[in-house]
């Protein structure tokens, strides 16, 4: 992700994903949701980066991984950055941390100076 419309890309990739596994409109909309907040956080915060989806089986039950990748600053403080109300910008501080909400699991992984990764998974009807 270089640009704002590879946003849009994104967006539209994860919802063909969400199709593709026969995920629920909701489920669909809170995978989309997180994904766009990480895609853009990535963008704006790490000055670009990569998303990858990985359709998931388990015990019959399907599941969409996303990982989002930058090379940016990296997050100082984790804690901080996932709480309610955080912003280093003019956003109102629910990305990180709704975005964990959204979604079943959530991994954040993050060196200052060498960027950040958040791995995150939904699973069909959880």
């Amino acid at each position: 992700m270089r640009t704002e419309e590879d946003l849009l890309t994104v967006r539209h990739a994860v919802r063909a994903a969400t199709l593709r596994a026969g995920f629920s409109i909701v489920d669909q909309t809170r995978v989309v949701t997180a994904a766009s907040e990480l895609a853009r956080n990535a963008y704006i915060h790490g000055g670009g980066g990569i998303v990858t989806i990985d359709q998931l089986t388990l015990g019959g039950n399907a599941g969409l991984r996303l990982t989002v990748k930058d090379e940016g600053p990296g997050i100082v403080d984790t804690d901080a950055a996932l709480a309610d109300g955080f912003t280093t910008g003019a956003g109102l501080g629910h990305g990180l941390g709704g975005a964990r909400r959204l979604m079943n699991d959530f991994e954040l992984h993050t060196v200052p100076g060498q960027g950040t990764t958040v791995i995150a998974t939904r699973w069909a009807g959880r």
